[in-house]
């Protein structure tokens, strides 16, 4: 294996509050290979969301090391897609000029790609609908598409279905690993549920509870597609669920999150 698409060493971040100062994060270290879809899991408050904003370049008060390319996250560009729980699609644009954003549809190259997003995110025929006529898993298949429009070195999604119902978001879930598997972009995907962190995941990334760190990685070497109620798939399940239940018990030990 070369290096590393995304490096992480000796991260830490700490917020300063009137009361003291929170450590975030502590001491995490991660490196992501190209192509990979990590996806990570913890306790609310955690650090999972600060993690992404720091790799996305929207958090730069930290100290160590986060590097795409061997170059150093200096701030937020194109090279990074992030997706977040809310689609947050312009109301006022149709799906299509959602999706080329800022970039104009008559350009050939931009309206060629737009097409291309709308078949990879299963669209077609909603080119010229609105968000408020869409679904909340269409509406977020219009976000992935938004984010992928540059294509992306790496796309962070933070928790992007946490707000659906649980047969929309099993839907998404294929969907996004449909995207991925065509797409192949690296991804790193945030989410409270387990099932759905197996379901998704080359690597589960569990993270510990104030100061966050990296508990344990856990590589799920299942084959694509899974289904949930395969012995092999609850076995893996309950392997992350046990060191998430050390996790919960180190939280309750210690108070954090409190």
């Amino acid at each position: 294996m070369g290096e590393a698409l995304l490096s992480i060493t000796q991260l830490n971040k700490r917020f300063d509050t009137a009361g003291g100062h929170v450590q975030a994060l502590q001491d995490v270290e991660l490196h992501v290979e190209e192509g990979e879809f990590i996806t990570v899991i913890g306790p609310s408050g955690c650090g999972k969301s600060t993690l992404l904003r720091i790799v996305a370049g929207l958090d730069t008060g930290y100290t160590g090391n986060v590097t795409l390319e061997g170059a150093e996250i200096g701030g937020p560009g194109i090279d990074k897609g992030f997706i977040f729980q809310e689609h947050r699609l312009f109301p006022w644009l149709t799906v299509e000029k959602n999706i080329a954003s800022d970039l104009p549809l008559g350009r050939p190259d931009i309206r060629k790609r737009v097409d291309e997003l709308i078949d990879l995110v299963k669209l077609g025929g909603f080119e010229k609908s609105y968000p408020r006529e869409l679904s909340g898993g269409m509406a977020q298949r219009v976000a992935i598409a938004r984010a992928l429009l540059r294509n992306p070195k790496i796309l962070l999604l933070d928790e992007p279905f946490g707000a659906l119902d649980a047969f929309t978001r099993a839907h998404m879930q294929t969907v996004l690993l449909d995207i991925w598997r065509r797409n192949r972009t690296t991804m790193i995907f945030v989410t409270h549920d387990i099932d759905e962190a197996v379901f998704l995941g080359n690597r589960v990334v569990i993270l510990e509870p104030r100061p966050g760190k990296i508990r344990k990685i856990v590589p799920v070497d299942l084959p694509y597609p899974r289904k949930k109620t395969t012995t092999s798939f609850q076995e893996l399940r309950l392997k992350v669920l046990n060191y998430f239940e050390k996790v919960d018990e180190l939280e309750l030990k210690d108070g954090a999150g409190i």
